[in-house]
């Protein structure tokens, strides 16, 4: 068995040769420390020394020695069949590490130039399309109700079909309606009589007035129970019109044609005049599509069509909730006169014509609007633009190495971003192998074009959201 003593700034071999803590005695320490089976002992002050059989009974270095070094010390005693194996194991780290350290300087010295994928940015009119969430809304929609209070007795129709104007829906209960007719009917007719028999005596008086045989005020009398009297009839029959009208309006109709909605009600259910109803008549042929547009978007359109870059309301389409475009475009028909004050957003209407009938009130749709376009715009596209924080660049070839250039993003056109500043017309713009890749690296560049990275500005204004600025409502 031997040991191997650790004394204070010294690391002590079996044969009691003492050499610096520090290079390769140091590194075969902390290698091998791990997996050697060791007792840890101090002398001179601090533990006794272990007088078992499994180790030496004196330590590697003198008492002499140890009073040179002084102080305390501590004791690593290493079984003898473990130190061979330590050894082995720091020397193959080592070389193992040595052999990594020359594979990478190899590997470091054989690196040569970036291959990256350049395009040149392009330039040309881009035309600008904006969307927006948006809602069908029918354009003529009425809710039926009824001008009379009763219970619904008879029910001529069901929700979800097509009527036309004038059609009968309902009917209320009209008994209590038939009465009222009749009572003013009564009334009516006592008036009348009793007018009557007012201008008989309006006439015998005035012919006995002309006799001199009464008084003139007699007969102004007379003449001022006459006028009572037709005012009188003329009141009557107006409570009489109105109780006919009244029983007419327990008939329900269709005031349009269109197609009946399924919140009609039941027989038996009691209606309020005014108040209670019906059912909901409306036509799906044209429809609108309402959308909201923010404070800077009108701004925006304004602005170009003030430039004449063209007026957004040229172009409206739709895109339906499955990814399907409407085939149909339409066009802007209303504009709210204000914004809204707790979104800050604009209300605008575009009508749709719907022969099909496949456009649904209350369907959602994302409305698109063009007819904008920006005058020789550079392009780039949308990979090669990188984004750190709150700046915008793109990496370019610029003397055979890649450059970084700072740009400001404009709208985005497809699969393209239209570039404000940073670019110019033809700079060769870095489109893949951007990964990793830095500033003043040499390229070795391929040039593609567009169609050879699989877009292309005509087909993504087709196939990709433009410009897209999606608002909440």
């Amino acid at each position: 068995m031997k040991s191997v003593r650790l004394a204070r700034n010294f690391f002590a071999l079996p044969q009691g040769r003492v050499q610096s803590f520090h290079g390769l005695p140091c590194l075969f320490f902390f290698l091998t420390f791990p997996f050697c089976s060791y007792t840890i002992e101090s002398y001179k002050g601090g533990f006794a020394l272990p007088k078992g059989k499994k180790f030496l009974k004196r330590p590697a270095v003198s008492e002499s020695r140890r009073g040179e070094e002084g102080g305390r010390g501590i004791l690593f005693f290493l079984q003898k069949k473990t130190v061979g194996f330590s050894m082995f194991l720091a020397a193959s780290v080592l070389s193992f590490a040595v052999l990594l350290s020359g594979c990478g300087g190899q590997q470091g010295m054989q690196k040569g130039p970036a291959q990256v994928k350049v395009m040149k940015a392009m330039q040309q009119d881009a035309p600008i399309t904006s969307e927006y969430a948006g809602q069908i809304a029918g354009k003529d929609e009425v809710k039926v109700q009824s001008k009379v209070s009763g219970a619904v007795v008879e029910k001529y129709v069901k929700g979800g079909d097509f009527v036309t104007a004038g059609q009968a829906l309902y009917r209320i209960d009209s008994r209590q309606y038939e009465s009222a007719v009749w009572q003013a009917q009564a009334a009516l007719a006592q008036t009348e009589a009793t007018l009557s028999n007012a201008r008989v005596d309006l006439s015998r008086y005035e012919a006995l007035y002309e006799a001199a045989a009464i008084p003139e005020q007699t007969v102004a009398t007379q003449r001022a129970n006459v006028s009572a009297y037709e005012s009188a009839a003329e009141a009557n029959a107006a409570l009489l019109r109105r109780a006919q009208q009244d029983l007419a309006d327990t008939t329900i109709y269709a005031p349009m044609t269109g197609q009946l909605a399924v919140d009609d009600v039941a027989v038996g259910t009691f209606v309020t005049a005014g108040n209670t109803t019906l059912v909901t008549v409306g036509t799906n042929d044209p429809v609108y599509a309402t959308f909201s547009i923010s404070e800077t978007d009108y701004l925006k359109f304004m602005g170009a069509a003030m430039r004449g870059e063209g007026a957004p309301s040229a172009h409206v389409s739709l895109t339906l909730a499955d990814g399907t475009a409407y085939p149909i475009d339409g066009r802007i028909v209303e504009t709210d006169r204000a914004l809204k004050d707790n979104t800050g957003t604009l209300k605008i209407k575009a009508l749709f014509d719907n022969p099909g009938g496949l456009l649904l009130p209350g369907m959602f749709a994302r409305v698109k609007i063009s007819g904008q376009t920006v005058p020789n715009a550079i392009l780039v596209p949308e990979r090669a633009v990188q984004q750190l924080l709150d700046k915008s660049f793109v990496m370019v070839m610029e003397d055979g190495k890649s450059k970084a250039r700072t740009v400001t993003l404009g709208d985005k056109v497809g699969s393209f971003y239209i570039i404000k500043d940073g670019i110019s017309a033809n700079d060769l713009v870095v489109v893949e192998g951007l990964t990793n890749l830095q500033e003043g690296v040499e390229l070795s560049p391929t040039e593609v074009t567009a169609a050879d990275m699989g877009f292309s500005f005509e087909n993504d204004m087709k196939a990709f959201d433009s410009s897209v600025s999606t608002l909440g409502k």
